[in-house]
C-alpha cells in the first residue's frame, strides 16, 4: 500500500525507510520502519496525524519485533502499528521517550523484562526488577527463561540506595510504604523536601510482580481469561472483556446482539460500583467519616446488587470469547436498573452535601494539579485524563460492543485538581446509569454466546482487544498458535499509564495533602504488578 493512503503524506525523509500496509483485520495500518527512522516516524504520527500513543509490545520468535501502538482520538477504528524488527542477537533499539514521553515506562519495562537496551533513554534498570532484590540481566520474559524454575543465582545489589534528587542543605526524604497498616497493595513513595512541601515524589512499584504475561504462555487461550480477570479484581469484567474481544478478533467471531447489550449493561454496572468506591476513598482521605460511610454503604449496595444479579459481587466469570457465560431475564435486569437508579439518586444527594462542605473542598480544590499539557505529554487515560482536559474515552473514539449506538456524554474538566477528579467520578456514575437504562431498552432477544458457531473458525493469529475500563483505556494483545495456545500475551492497563504521572500531582504540595491526592487518583497497584 502506498504511503500517501495515510491521513497525511509521510515526510519525504521517511518514505524510503518505511513500508506501509493494512493489517489483517483491516482496522490497523502497519508501518514497518528501520530503527534509525523510528523516533521521527513516531513523532510524526503523534504531532502531525494526531494519534495517541497506546503502548509498546515486544515479541520474540526467530527475531525481535517491537510493535508501537497508536490510535486516533477522532476517527473510530483508526489504528497505526509501527513495527521495528531485528535479529535476536541485536538487543539495542533507539528510545522514543524523548519525543513521546508517554513511552518512558514502557521502554523501562521492556528493558527489565526482555533485556533490551533503548539507546538514549535517560534511566534504565531498577524498575520492575528491583536492584535490591534481583540481579540485572535476568530478562524473565525471554523465551529461553524457564518460569518453572527459580533463578539459579540471585545477586541483589548490596550497594543499592533509593534515588535522591534534592540535595540542598537540610533536604530529607520521607519514605511511605511499601508496607501499610491498612488493606493496601505494596507501593513505595519517597517524598523529598527541605521543608513542608514536597519537592520531588519518587514512586516505586512492582514489589509483587506476578509475571502474568509469562504464566499465560503455553496455556490454552480460553484458560488465560481467568488470569485476565485477576489483573485487577475491582475491574475484573473490563479486563476479561478486553481479553475476550482480542480472541474474538482472532477467531472472526460475530457477537450476538443480545450479548453486546448485556456487556454494556454489566460494564457500566462495574463502572458505577467502582466510582462509588473511589468517592468513598476520597471522603475517607479527608477524614470526612460520615460521608465516607454513606458512600461505602452505597458501594456495598451495588456489590449486593451485582451479586444477586450475576452470582458474583465483582462480576467474575461472565465475559467469554463469543459473548457471556449466562443470560439474564429482562425482569431481573429491569429490577437491577431500578435499584441502581435509587443508589445514584442518593449518590447525587451526597455530592450536593459535599460541594457545600467548605472544609472538604479546601482539601481538594487547587490541590494535586495535573495540567492539560502534562496530561497530554504523559498520555493519561480515564477519569484522571478527563479531569485534566483530555476528553478521551475509548467508548467514543474507538467504540466497541455497540457503544456507538448509545447516547452518553464524556464528562471533562480542565482544572486537573482533586476536586475536578471527584466531579468526574460523580458525572460518570450518572452516565453509567444512563447507559444501563439504554442497554436494557434496546436489548435484543436471542443467544448470549456464539460458541456454537465457532468450531470451524480460524484459531491462530494475533489481535488487540480494548475496553474503556473504569480507570481508563485497557489494552490486551494476544497471539495464539493453531492449537489455540497463547504464544504472547501483553497487558497495558490504565493504572500503569497513570502512575507514571502521579508524581506531578504530589509535587509542590504539602505532606498532609499526599494521602488525599493519592485517593483522588484512585489507581490500582496490582494492575502494574501483572
Amino acid at each position: 500500500m502506498e504511503a500517501n493512503t495515510l491521513a497525511a503524506p509521510l515526510p519525504q525523509d521517511l518514505t524510503a525507510h518505511v513500508e506501509v500496509r493494512d493489517g489483517r483485520d483491516g482496522l490497523a495500518r502497519e508501518i514497518e520502519c528501520r530503527a534509525d527512522a523510528l523516533a521521527a516516524l513516531c513523532a510524526w504520527i503523534v504531532r502531525t496525524i494526531g494519534h495517541a500513543f497506546a503502548g509498546l509490545i515486544v515479541e520474540q520468535d526467530e527475531r525481535w519485533t517491537l510493535r508501537y501502538l497508536f490510535h486516533s482520538t477522532e476517527s473510530p477504528s483508526s489504528w497505526i502499528h509501527v513495527l521495528v524488527r531485528a535479529p535476536l542477537d541485536h538487543t539495542a533499539f533507539p528510545s522514543i521517550s524523548e519525543v513521546i514521553h508517554a513511552a518512558d515506562w514502557h521502554e523501562r519495562e521492556a528493558e527489565d523484562l526482555f533485556g533490551l537496551v533503548f539507546e538514549g533513554h535517560p534511566r534504565l534498570g531498577d524498575f520492575v526488577l528491583h536492584d535490591d532484590a534481583w540481579q540485572e540481566g535476568l530478562a524473565p520474559m525471554r523465551k529461553e527463561f524457564d518460569a518453572a524454575k527459580p533463578p539459579s543465582l540471585r545477586s541483589p545489589n548490596p550497594d543499592w540506595r533509593p534515588q535522591r534528587i534534592v540535595h540542598a542543605p537540610g533536604a530529607f526524604g520521607m519514605p511511605i510504604g511499601p508496607v501499610y497498616s491498612a488493606i493496601c497493595e505494596s507501593a513505595h513513595f519517597l517524598l523529598e523536601t527541605v521543608g513542608e512541601d514536597v519537592i520531588r515524589a519518587l514512586p516505586r512499584f512492582f514489589y509483587k510482580y506476578r509475571a502474568v504475561e509469562k504464566i499465560a504462555e503455553g496455556r490454552r487461550a480460553d484458560d488465560v481469561l481467568l488470569l485476565a480477570e485477576r489483573i485487577n479484581g475491582l475491574t475484573a469484567f473490563a479486563h476479561g472483556l478486553a481479553f475476550a474481544r482480542a480472541l474474538e478478533a482472532i477467531r472472526g467471531v460475530e457477537l450476538p446482539s443480545r450479548a453486546a447489550g448485556l456487556r454494556i449493561f454489566l460494564a457500566e454496572l462495574e463502572r458505577l460500583r467502582h466510582h462509588t468506591g473511589a468517592i468513598a476513598e476520597i471522603c475517607e482521605s479527608t477524614a470526612l467519616a460520615v460521608a465516607a460511610s454513606q458512600a461505602a454503604a452505597l458501594e456495598e449496595e451495588l456489590l449486593r446488587l451485582a451479586g444477586a444479579l450475576t452470582g458474583h459481587r465483582y462480576l467474575f466469570g461472565l465475559a467469554v470469547c463469543g459473548g457471556l457465560t449466562r443470560d439474564f431475564a429482562d425482569a431481573e435486569l429491569a429490577a437491577a436498573t431500578v435499584r441502581a437508579r435509587g443508589i445514584v439518586t442518593r449518590l447525587d444527594a451526597l455530592e450536593r452535601r459535599l460541594v457545600r462542605t467548605s472544609s472538604f473542598l479546601d482539601r481538594l480544590e487547587e490541590v494535586g494539579i495535573v495540567t492539560p499539557a502534562e496530561a497530554r505529554a504523559y498520555g493519561l487515560v480515564g477519569p484522571i485524563a478527563r479531569a485534566s482536559g483530555l476528553a478521551r474515552d475509548l467508548r467514543k473514539i474507538q467504540p466497541y460492543t455497540g457503544y456507538d449506538e448509545h447516547a452518553f456524554d464524556v464528562p471533562c474538566e480542565t482544572e486537573g485538581d482533586g476536586y475536578a477528579r471527584l466531579r468526574i467520578l460523580f458525572a460518570e456514575a450518572r452516565q453509567s446509569l444512563r447507559l444501563m437504562a439504554q442497554a436494557l431498552d434496546r436489548l435484543a432477544h436471542g443467544p448470549v454466546c456464539a460458541l456454537d458457531s465457532m468450531q470451524h473458525l480460524r484459531a491462530s493469529g494475533a489481535a488487540l482487544g480494548w475496553t474503556e475500563a473504569p480507570l481508563g483505556a485497557a489494552f490486551h494483545w494476544v497471539r495464539v498458535d493453531d492449537r489455540a495456545t497463547v504464544v504472547r500475551y501483553r497487558i497495558i492497563p490504565p493504572s500503569f499509564v497513570n502512575w507514571h504521572a502521579f508524581h506531578l500531582a504530589a509535587e509542590a504540595f504539602a505532606f498532609q495533602d499526599f494521602p488525599i491526592i493519592l485517593a483522588s487518583f484512585g489507581l490500582s497497584v496490582s494492575e502494574g504488578d501483572r
